[in-house]
């Protein structure tokens, strides 16, 4: 995927470059946050005010806060929103946590998302074996249980940035 943060608005780029785009990845297991620069720069804005022409501005602001393992301000958004993102970023925070009954819960709640069909495809040129068709409860199992974490933290980063992108890209 070709992600460009600066698509989405000179903050909401800002912001993401001061994270560590396009470098860092998140964690597969919530921690620390990871940036408390953008985390202060964030406190006291709505998300209208990062993503003003956004399709989904609260959910991207979700997403903003996981990337940089905020869980708290993350979870606090996203338990907030009643639609199909809201419980996805509810759901990825929740396998970062770990908690895979609470993000089966939340996967379920999301159904079929409108970004499986490219995830799926975009895992497979990554060597994540989806075949052909995206299983979220089956990746919660695999960034808990395989070896192979680096695949899964790329995959992951597939997984936010398509995500991401449907919440923050202009309506």
């Amino acid at each position: 995927m070709d992600f460009d943060p600066s698509q989405y608005g000179t903050l909401a780029n800002d912001l993401l470059c001061a994270a560590g785009w396009p470098e860092f990845r998140m964690p597969l297991v919530i921690g620390e946050c990871t940036s408390p620069d953008v985390r202060a720069r964030l406190t006291h804005k709505k998300a209208k005010d990062i993503f003003p022409k956004a399709a989904h501005p609260d959910a991207a602001l979700s997403g903003l806060y996981l990337y940089i393992a905020c869980f708290e301000e993350s979870h606090s958004i996203a338990q907030d929103i009643k639609d199909v993102n809201g419980s996805y970023w509810h759901a990825i925070l929740h396998r970062q946590e770990p908690d895979a009954g609470n993000a089966g819960y939340w996967f379920h709640k999301v159904g079929t998302h409108a970004i499986f069909a490219d995830l799926a495809r975009e895992a497979e040129l990554l060597s994540y074996p989806s075949k052909g068709k995206w299983d979220p409860i089956a990746f919660v199992s695999y960034c808990a249980d395989s070896d192979n974490k680096k695949l899964a933290k790329e995959v992951q980063n597939i997984e936010w940035q398509l995500l991401f992108h449907h919440c923050a890209r202009p309506k």
